[in-house]
């Protein structure tokens, strides 16, 4: 046996590969089953949003941010329209900001729910993935009511929205917000404390603190470390500081803190702190025009703005110059799944093939989002 000669071999996982969450390419390098280093190669869905977006007059961009995270559209038209709000210097009537919050917390419970199903899929389960997606169209529902889509809403727009709630919105969310705790108590009981899933999850891909920081980690990836951070109680905007709600950390519970378990389980507890968000909104929702502030014509006067929200996946901002024309002269996005591609490497050295599934997931990319 001392003389045998073993070398390390490449393996590329995707872009074909159904774990892989989207058109991504990892470079494997293994030592048997071991993986020696992880090369994530992005790009597939590039669709030049920047570059169009300067071609385009500053509303007909919001539906380009929607196709960005495809799976929580409308918390990329709030980043998008609070930039351009911030750039025209103009206030919007409060009913707006109330119904933004709702619709911006709703996405990311649907967002979650994606996540937490398809990371059950990845595992080996399927039980869940139909739980999840139940409740999933039970708020699609919802979304369709008011502005006709399901995915892609252009529902946001500089200085309001393109269309009011209807009539029987704020009813049917309550039943909504009153149901859903059953849905995670499921959730929990199928799949948070499985033990074949934890064992699958428990101590792998561990991210620490320090780590996670240095790669300018945010949102469920960098709370799974322990670090309390959230931008809607950090740094607020919008009226995010007038409720009461916890920012959720992983705790080591299972396993090591900032292992796959903690990502995930930070994202089960946030729906919970959604629903403490939906639940004090709804009830305060003033009276209102939600289009009264739109601007007619949207020419921004010479100058930049950067605006920097709370998305599901993390950390979501546009930075905004403008020439004074009807075109932005620049917008760049800054994805959230961009900078957690990016580490992919340095949690999983070490790891198993089949551990690398688990990695993914728990980082819950969105190449849309990371490719623009």
């Amino acid at each position: 046996m001392a003389e045998l000669h073993t070398e390390e071999m490449v393996l590329n996982m995707g872009p074909q590969h159904p774990s892989t969450h989207g058109v991504l390419r990892i470079e494997l390098v293994v030592d048997g089953e071991v993986v020696v280093d992880a090369i994530p190669h992005i790009g597939y869905l590039h669709r030049c949003f920047e570059k169009h977006a300067e071609a385009l007059n500053y509303q007909q961009v919001v539906p380009y941010c929607d196709r960005m995270d495809y799976v929580a559209s409308m918390n990329n038209d709030h980043a998008y329209v609070l930039a351009v709000e911030k750039l025209l210097n103009i206030r919007v009537p409060e009913r707006v900001e109330y119904i933004r919050v709702i619709m911006a917390e709703l996405q990311r419970i649907v967002s979650h729910l994606v996540a937490i199903g398809t990371y059950g899929l990845d595992i080996g389960t399927f039980t869940p993935f139909l739980y999840c997606f139940r409740d999933r169209e039970t708020v699609l529902d919802l979304f369709e009511r008011t502005c006709g889509a399901r995915l892609l809403y252009n529902y946001m727009w500089p200085g309001g929205l393109s269309h009011d709630i209807p009539g029987d919105f704020v009813e049917r969310t309550k039943i909504f917000i009153e149901q859903f705790p059953k849905t995670i108590k499921e959730i929990n009981e199928l799949l948070s404390y499985n033990e074949i899933f934890v064992k699958r999850t428990a101590n792998v891909g561990v991210l620490s603190a320090d780590t996670a920081i240095n790669y300018a980690a945010s949102g469920p990836v960098l709370r799974g470390s322990g670090v309390k951070w959230d931008l809607r109680k950090n740094d607020p905007y919008s009226i995010y500081s007038q409720f009461d709600f916890d920012v959720v950390v992983g705790k080591g519970e299972v396993g090591t803190l900032g292992d796959c378990w903690d990502r995930y389980m930070v994202r089960v507890r946030e729906m919970e702190q959604s629903l403490r968000i939906i639940g004090q909104a709804i009830d305060r929702i003033p009276e209102g025009d939600v289009q009264a502030a739109i601007p007619k014509r949207i020419r921004p006067p010479v100058g930049e703005a950067l605006v920097r929200t709370e998305a599901p996946r993390g950390e979501l901002g546009y930075y905004i110059v403008s020439d004074g024309s009807q075109n932005p002269f620049r917008v760049k996005g800054r994805a959230p799944s961009f900078v957690h591609i990016s580490m992919l490497p340095e949690i999983s050295r070490g790891y198993l093939i089949a551990d690398m599934i688990a990695i993914i997931g728990s980082i819950d990319i969105v190449l849309g989002d990371s490719d623009r």
